[in-house]
């Protein structure tokens, strides 16, 4: 028999609403990943050359990453203040529109400088969508699932990359194969078919949230709200809990610098002459098994989560994040496909061996009331670092140093990310629900009550 939530809100429709949010949202921010190393260094910065065009590409990619934290901020305020459900609709809307305008924006060749400027633009946009989206979607499983198996419930928001990963690749393939990997079509419009996919996607996704209620969890804290006072969220859980906001955007620097790493650095290393040498299509086909391998060791490690904690299995995804990539390099400097596939798959199933429980964990950590502020900063924070930096150092590093010197930014990040876990408490037994909050006039109440009971005792 279905276990369904109050209000008569199937769990197989919120799993299902999660994951779609999130396939939908990662799908617009992966194609422009994927585009920023095939196509926007001609498109955008074809003034540049080769070298420094794939430097500023990466750059507005970066942009995103530092939108994000902003995004947690604004988006997650009204996620604790109106609700996740909500807030959830209006990300997936800003997503939507800004991706469908990078499928419409002119190159510098109609537009000149205003093109990579609008570029910008739009994926800052982006940033602030993505900023608001995990941390909602999340949420939104982890609140309505039972308590023995929330981690199973919270791999599905989780399980969004991986899928957007394997449909952005497979649409850049698709029209690849149809226009050729060297044409003009595919440089003047061909790319923008996936940009222009998304509205079909988002309409999808917008149909599946606006069917879903509320969580219990956010309910059960607006009654609360009622009787007592409360800041803006950003402000409370920086008083309350400032220690787990940012040792838990240390633990997932990790991560971020893995998938990145994967999902685009590599994209462009696997197909540049001083690389790997591959043809586009191949890589792309590698990112599409990639994606695969990491779906499943996102989905087991959050359901083993639910057994051995949170906290053991992500300590596992950073031990062995150190000795990998000191050898990721070197295994794919043999310039042979092989090489790449063993370095890009394995790193993508190092990243989901931690991503998977990362759904549950931050939840877990956090208040209800600021819960959405506390889990989207976090998560945007590690995502400042190990996102932002990473794609973009390791250009200028591997063209300076050379690509190991890539391998120990990424062991670096392994290391914090370890220490930061070590520094964190298991969470997986921990309540959904928040304790009563407590207003000036109940904590005279329960003073007064307090020195009665003395007196009496001493009577």
């Amino acid at each position: 028999m279905e276990h369904t939530t109050t209000r008569s809100t199937p769990l197989r429709r919120v799993a299902f609403a999660s994951c779609a949010g999130t396939t939908i949202e990662f799908y617009d921010f992966f194609i422009y990943g994927t585009a920023a190393a095939l196509i926007f260094p001609k498109v955008f910065f074809p003034a540049l050359g080769t070298a420094a065009g794939i430097v500023a590409s990466f750059a507005t990619f970066a942009v995103a990453f530092i939108a994000r934290p902003l995004g947690a901020i604004l988006f997650g305020h009204y996620g604790d203040r109106l609700g996740r459900k909500k807030t959830l609709i209006a990300t997936l809307m800003l997503m939507g529109v800004s991706t469908m305008v990078i499928g419409l924006l002119p190159g510098a060749a109609t537009l000149g400088i205003a093109a990579p400027i609008i570029l910008v633009v739009l994926r800052f946009l982006q940033g602030l969508a993505v900023g608001g989206e995990w941390a909602g979607a999340t949420l939104l499983a982890a609140e309505y699932a039972p308590p023995t198996k929330r981690g199973l419930y919270a791999i599905f928001p989780q399980l969004g990359p991986a899928l957007a990963f394997a449909l952005s690749s497979g649409t850049f393939l698709a029209i690849d194969a149809v226009l050729g990997d060297t044409g003009p079509a595919f440089l003047d419009w061909g790319w923008r078919i996936p940009f222009l996919l998304s509205v079909v996607l988002v309409g999808i996704g917008l149909w599946v949230r606006v069917t879903i209620d509320e969580t219990p969890a956010f309910r059960d804290a607006q009654k609360r709200r009622a009787t007592a006072s409360a800041g803006a969220p950003i402000l409370e859980v920086f008083r309350m809990q400032p220690r787990e906001v940012l040792l838990g955007g240390g633990v997932l620097t990790i991560l971020f610098a893995l998938f990145y790493m994967g999902t685009a650095f590599l994209t462009t290393y696997g197909t540049s002459e001083t690389g790997a040498g591959l043809d586009r299509r191949t890589v792309l086909v590698l990112n599409i098994a990639a994606a695969v391998v990491f779906g499943a060791t996102t989905a087991i490690s959050g359901i083993v989560s639910d057994r051995f904690g949170r906290r053991n299995v992500i300590l596992a995804c950073c031990a062995l994040s150190i000795p990998w990539a000191l050898a990721l390099f070197p295994i794919m400097g043999t310039g042979s496909g092989t090489g790449f596939a063993i370095g890009l798959i394995g790193t993508l199933a190092i990243f989901g061996i931690a991503y998977g429980p990362v759904g549950a964990y931050l939840p877990e950590m956090f208040q209800t009331r600021y819960r959405y502020t506390g889990a989207g900063m976090g998560y945007n924070l590690g995502g400042v670092l190990g996102g932002a930096v990473s794609p973009l150092v390791a250009a200028q590093l591997s063209s300076s140093f050379g690509s190991y010197a890539v391998g120990l930014m990424i062991a670096g990040f392994g290391l914090l990310s370890l220490i930061c876990v070590v520094a964190l408490g298991e969470t997986k037994n921990r309540r959904m629900q928040d304790e009563p909050v407590l207003t000036e006039s109940d904590r005279k109440t329960g003073a007064d009550d307090a020195d009665a009971a003395e007196g009496l005792s001493r009577t």
